[in-house]
C-alpha cells in the first residue's frame, strides 16, 4: 500500500470526528449560555420583586427553583405569597397565598412570559380579619414585553370561585365557569401617557349577598378603555386612583353587554373619579325584560318597609316619609290589606315611571328601552331612583 493511500484513510478518519467533536463544542456553548441566562433570569426575578416591594407589594417563595434545560426556562415557586402593605409599612392590609407557581419562558422568546397557578389560594383582609379561599381548576397568565414594560397581558381562571371563611365553614361568594381579563397599550400611546385597552369576560358568573340581581347566573363582556395614566411603573392602587383623578383621567366603557336569562343590558358611556374617590359618569343603557329588573331592584320592599325621606325628596318634594308610613298604616288598620295594595299599585307606578324614562328601542330583535344609567359622587341613579353605592377607590 503508498503511502498515498495511508495519508488518505487516516484524513478520512479524521473527518469522521470532526462532527462530534462540533457537536460537543456546541453542547458546551449552549449549556453555558442556558446557565448562565438562568443565573440572569434569577437577578431579574429578584430585581422584579424589589421594584415591586416599593409599590407596596411583597412577593415571596418558600422555595425557588430553575429547571427547563435546554430550550426554556422554568421557575417554580412553592409556598408562593403577596402581601400588599400600606404606604407607612405600619399595617399589611391584604395577603394572599397559594400552592405554587410556575412561569415559563422560552430561550427563543424571552420576551414571553407564561404563568401557571396551582389552586387553592387564601386571602387575609389584615384590616377586618376575614378569611377567603379561592379555588379554580385551571388558572393561567401570559405577559408579553418584559422585561420592560409589558405590551400585552392576559390571566384567565377554569371555574373560579371565593369563598369566606366562617368559623371552618365556607360562604360561597362567587363563583363563574371562567374569567377572562385581557389588556394591552393601545396604538399611539406612550410611555409618558400610556393608554390602556381592556378586555373583561365573564361566563356564568354570580354573586352572592350583594344584590338579588347577580345571584343568578349572567354572562359579561365589557370592553374598556383607560385614560390619565402617567406611567406603568408599579404603584398602590389608590395613589394610581389618585393620579388619574388629577390628571382628568376616565375609564372609557367602549362596549359592555350583560345577559341574564331573558334580561340583555349593553351600555357605553364614560366613568371618572370625583374628588372624594368615587364614580362619577354616565352609561347610555339599552335593556330588555326591564319589567323583570324593576322588583328585583327592592322598589316594592323599600315601600314595605318604608319609604326613606330622601327618596321621598327626589321624587315627591314636600312629602315626609313618616306621614307616607303613618298613612299606609292607618289603612291597614281602618280596612285590613288596603294600605298592601296601595303599596303594590305604588310600585306599579314606580315601574311605570321608570319606563317613561328614556326611549323605546329594540335589542337583538327585542322589545326594549334606552335610558342613561347616571354614577353620582358614587351613588348610583336609575332615573330619580338610587339603585345602588359603590365604595370609594381611594
Amino acid at each position: 500500500m503508498s503511502n498515498m493511500t495511508i495519508a488518505a484513510g487516516r484524513r478520512s478518519r479524521w473527518g469522521l470526528f470532526i462532527a462530534p467533536v462540533l457537536l460537543l463544542i456546541l453542547a458546551a456553548a449552549w449549556s453555558g449560555f442556558w446557565f448562565y441566562a438562568a443565573s440572569q433570569a434569577a437577578i431579574a426575578v429578584d430585581a422584579w420583586r424589589a421594584q415591586e416591594a416599593k409599590a407596596g407589594r411583597i412577593y415571596d417563595c418558600a422555595k425557588r427553583s430553575i429547571a427547563g434545560f435546554p430550550f426554556r426556562f422554568e421557575v417554580q415557586c412553592s409556598g408562593a405569597s403577596v402581601a400588599l402593605v400600606s404606604q407607612n409599612a405600619s399595617k399589611t392590609p391584604f395577603t394572599a397565598r397559594l400552592d405554587n407557581i410556575l412561569v415559563v419562558g422560552q430561550v427563543y422568546d424571552p420576551k414571553h412570559v407564561i404563568a401557571e397557578f396551582t389552586a387553592p389560594a387564601t386571602l387575609v383582609d389584615g384590616v377586618t380579619q376575614n378569611t377567603f379561599v379561592v379555588n379554580w381548576s385551571k388558572g393561567r397568565s401570559s405577559v408579553i414585553g418584559l422585561p420592560a414594560v409589558p405590551e400585552r397581558a392576559s390571566i384567565v381562571f377554569d371555574d373560579p370561585s371565593i369563598a369566606r371563611l366562617d368559623g371552618s365553614v365556607q360562604v360561597p361568594l362567587a363563583r363563574a365557569r371562567q374569567i377572562e381579563l385581557h389588556g394591552r397599550l393601545a396604538d399611539g400611546s406612550t410611555s409618558a401617557h400610556p393608554v390602556i385597552e381592556t378586555v373583561l369576560q365573564v361566563s356564568q358568573g354570580s354573586v352572592q349577598g350583594v344584590h338579588p340581581l347577580l345571584a343568578e347566573p349572567f354572562e359579561a363582556d365589557t370592553r374598556a378603555k383607560i385614560t390619565g395614566l402617567s406611567d406603568l411603573t408599579p404603584k398602590p392602587w389608590p395613589q394610581r386612583f389618585r393620579e388619574i383623578q388629577a390628571a382628568g383621567g376616565h375609564i372609557e366603557i367602549v362596549q359592555s353587554r350583560i345577559q341574564q336569562g331573558e334580561m340583555i343590558a349593553v351600555a357605553a358611556g364614560t366613568l371618572g373619579l370625583s374628588a372624594n374617590g368615587r364614580l362619577d359618569g354616565e352609561l347610555q343603557m339599552t335593556v330588555t325584560g326591564l319589567e323583570r329588573v324593576i322588583p328585583a331592584l327592592g322598589i316594592e320592599k323599600m315601600l314595605e318597609e318604608g319609604v326613606p325621606q330622601a327618596t321621598l325628596d327626589r321624587v315627591a318634594p314636600g312629602v315626609k316619609s313618616q306621614d307616607l308610613n303613618n298613612l299606609f298604616g292607618a289603612l291597614d288598620r281602618a280596612v285590613p290589606g288596603l294600605g298592601k295594595v296601595i303599596k303594590q299599585n305604588a310600585n306599579a307606578g314606580v315601574a311605570a315611571g321608570i319606563n317613561s324614562i328614556g326611549t323605546e328601542s329594540t335589542l337583538e330583535g327585542k322589545k326594549a328601552r334606552s335610558f342613561p344609567l347616571k354614577f353620582a359622587d358614587g351613588a348610583v341613579l336609575l332615573g330619580p331612583f338610587k339603585v345602588g353605592q359603590i365604595p370609594p377607590l381611594y
